[in-house]
C-alpha cells in the first residue's frame, strides 16, 4: 500500500504530537535559556518530523532512510538535551518520565520503518 502523504505516516503523527508537547514544555524553562538550551531543545524536537517528512517526499527510498536516520539522530539529540535540563532543574523528573517514554516509543517505531524500507530495497 502506498502512502498519499507524510501526514498518513504514524511516526509523523507522533513526532508532531512530541513537538508540541516540546513548546508547551519548554515555555516554562528560564527566559535566560531562551537562546540556549530552550531553542536546543524545540529545534532538536522540530527536525524530526520535519525529516520524516523531507524524506518521505523524495524520490528514492535511499533518501528516505537517510532522512530518517536524521529524524533518530534528532530523537537522540533531544532525550540527551531533556536529561540536561533535569540535571540543571528546569525539567522536573515526574514530568521526563511520560515524554521519555514518548520519545523511545517514537525512536523504536522510526527504527522499525527503517527496517522495513531495507527489506523491501532488499527484494
Amino acid at each position: 500500500m502506498k502512502l498519499k502523504s507524510f501526514r498518513d505516516l504514524r511516526v509523523w503523527q507522533l513526532a508532531l504530537e512530541l513537538v508540541v508537547i516540546i513548546y508547551r514544555l519548554t515555555k516554562n524553562f528560564p527566559k535566560h535559556e531562551m537562546y540556549g538550551l530552550t531553542s536546543q531543545i524545540q529545534r532538536a524536537a522540530v527536525s524530526v518530523p520535519s525529516n520524516i517528512a523531507e524524506g518521505h517526499t523524495r524520490e528514492h527510498t535511499k533518501e528516505f532512510l537517510h532522512h530518517l536516520s536524521i529524524a533518530q539522530a534528532s530523537l537522540a539529540k533531544l532525550e540527551t538535551q531533556l536529561e540536561i535540563a533535569v540535571r540543571l532543574k528546569y525539567l522536573p523528573t515526574i514530568e521526563f518520565g511520560p515524554i521519555l517514554e514518548r520519545v523511545v516509543s517514537l525512536g523504536k517505531q522510526l527504527y522499525a520503518l527503517r527496517n522495513a524500507l531495507l527489506r523491501r530495497l532488499k527484494t
